[in-house]
């Protein structure tokens, strides 16, 4: 995965807290976390996801 690509993610899951402390929705945090694990989780395979070739 390449830099652009993880820092709009970091973004995104940013957004996603600020958006958590502003209404007070446990849907926005939990929303946010999940963003997050899937992020780390792409970024933790082989070849970014690309089926390690």
């Amino acid at each position: 995965m390449g830099a652009v690509a993880f820092f709009a993610g970091l973004l995104l899951f940013v957004m996603g807290l600020g958006k958590w402390q502003e209404t007070g929705s446990p849907f926005w945090l939990y929303g946010s976390l999940g963003f997050l694990l899937v992020l780390v989780v792409i970024a933790l395979i082989p070849g970014g996801g690309k089926g390690g070739r």
